[in-house]
């Protein structure tokens, strides 16, 4: 089964129930159905054809959905950028996927008009919001030049669908490459179809350029759920929309659950509609999650644990899991396993490997790996960096460690990779050594995650002056801030006289964390 299928097969059942709430805005599953294939129609007469790159950059909106299934339906390969990214980095991105349109949003027209020189792969520029600039094809007005038709063009399940970009050790983001197959294992094992008795409204809010964002809005299409978008996490506009559209499902990372908890105006709005928090893309504290089992009396919770790799879930801490009751061993048995990612789900395999590939028994630490069907298909351009992910076997390997207790709950024991995991967003430290390293005062540097309650992780830089010279902090946080998403920033910067190196020249990070990965303080 392909994505496309998702949502021709809710749009038959219910063509009139609510598919998108944005701002105002509302379309039915019919009208999402129409718009996203007369969008199909008009890229198709712009000249896209199959496996063709279509970008996109723009916060969370409607138009998210549309363009992505207009490029499904056409066998398209859809290519979401991060709207967080900076110019060269959005540059490199557009270059590297080799993208023929770019859908973009009015707040970053500007940034690419500045990188036109370097993107001269991309034939059309389609203008979102707000009259069209020169050189920019009208979003709304392209959509209605399509025909009304649906577009036919044979999809298979393991063609490639969409291209998420997620940082890596190289220092440079890496194009994952998804195929409809590695959403359809998932949605079909774990969601349940549409119901014309059954509706619910399912709050997005993660990024859509995120796998979290993707796998909601693919179960939700799939469910015949309305989702309510929001276009950026703010904590009382979040709680407003959960009060006014009566929401029952919302994905959070645990950054934005402590946000929310601790909003002075959190207990004036009636959130008592939210039947099931979704939380992941980051470790939650425990104190975090005991918190709002407490704050959420009425609503059930699940940890979902994946990887962009891996299109989505592959294990997960349900909601009976996160009930604290029984006798006080039952109680503190519980309470060990809420700060586990649980267990693995049933249409993948999950197992703990050594560093030469042997299963592990129940209780040591090792690497955790996946294989099946919702594995990706490696990484786009990049065969060396496929052929290290994924082994002989099919095994992906995560770079996270962990151990597996006797009843299968799997609890994370750290990170195998030197990826840091700040609130959901992945920052290679590589790429901030490399910004770090133009200033002229720096002699060495290396970036290290510290833990942190409210992010999970905090980016430290660690930096060697040259000559003992002295720099201001700021002026290294400034340079990368300059240079780089906001998120991948140093957070605070500490200063050394040297950095610890093996035999072989490799900075030695496990040294560093044990000296100055103490949490960030105000």
């Amino acid at each position: 089964m392909n994505t496309t299928e998702f949502l021709m097969v809710t749009s038959a059942i219910v063509p009139d129930r609510e598919a998108i709430v944005f701002e105002g805005s509302r379309f039915t599953y019919g009208a999402l159905q129409q718009r996203s294939s007369k969008l199909a129609n008009a890229l198709t007469e712009l000249g896209v054809e199959k496996n063709d790159r279509v970008a996109f950059l723009e916060v969370n909106c409607s138009h998210c959905v549309e363009v992505y299934f207009a490029c499904a339906k056409i066998g398209a390969i859809y290519v979401p950028l991060n709207f967080r990214a900076k110019g060269e980095e959005v540059a490199f991105m557009l270059q590297d996927s080799g993208a023929k349109v770019l859908v973009v949003g009015e707040r970053y027209r500007g940034m690419v008009e500045e990188i036109r020189p370097e993107i001269g792969g991309v034939e059309h520029f389609i203008g979102l919001n707000g009259p069209p600039t020169k050189g920019m094809l009208d979003y709304e007005a392209l959509v209605e030049s399509g025909a009304d038709e649906d577009p036919f063009n044979l999809i298979e399940d393991d063609d490639l669908t969409i291209l998420l970009f997620t940082a890596g050790t190289t220092g440079t983001p890496k194009g994952v490459m998804l195929a409809h197959r590695n959403f359809s294992e998932y949605v079909l094992n774990n969601v349940s179809p549409v119901e014309p008795e059954v509706e619910e409204k399912n709050l997005l809010t993660v990024p859509l350029y995120h796998i979290a964002g993707v796998q909601g809005l693919m179960a939700a299409i799939y469910g015949g759920r309305t989702l309510v978008i929001q276009r950026q996490f703010e904590p009382e506009s979040w709680m407003r929309l959960v009060q006014e559209e009566r929401v029952d499902r919302a994905m959070t990372v645990p950054t934005m659950l402590k946000q929310l908890m601790e909003h002075a105006k959190f207990p004036e709005y009636d959130l008592s509609s939210l039947q099931m928090i979704t939380y992941g893309a980051a470790p939650m504290p425990l104190e975090v999650i005991k918190h709002a089992i407490e704050l959420f009396p009425g609503a059930r919770f699940i940890n979902a644990f994946g990887q962009t790799e891996s299109a989505a879930t592959i294990t997960m801490l349900g909601p009976d899991d996160h009930v604290i009751e029984g006798s006080p061993e039952e109680i503190e048995k519980r309470l060990k396993r809420l700060g586990s990612i649980g267990k693995p789900l049933a249409d993948v395999e999950v197992t703990i490997m050594d560093e030469d590939g042997k299963v592990l028994p129940r209780g040591e630490v090792g690497e955790i790996v996946a294989r099946g069907g919702r594995i990706m298909k490696g990484y786009w351009n990049q065969d060396e960096a496929t052929s290290s992910a994924i082994d002989g076997g099919g095994w992906l390997h995560t770079g996270d460690l962990g151990y597996q207790d006797e009843d299968d709950y799997i609890f994370l024991s750290g990170r195998a990779k030197d990826v840091i995991k700040r609130g959901g967003e992945m920052v290679s430290p590589e790429e901030v050594e490399n910004v770090i390293l133009t200033h002229p005062q720096v002699d060495d540097v290396a970036i290290i995650g510290v833990p942190d309650t409210e992010w999970g992780e905090q980016v430290r830089a660690v930096v060697v002056p040259k000559n003992g010279e002295t720099i201001d902090p700021e002026e290294i946080i400034q340079l990368c801030r300059q240079r780089l998403a906001s998120f991948k920033k140093p957070e605070s910067v500490v200063f050394t006289d040297e950095l610890p190196r093996n035999p072989m020249g490799k900075i030695l990070k496990r040294v560093l964390r044990e000296e100055f990965g103490e949490p960030i303080t105000a």
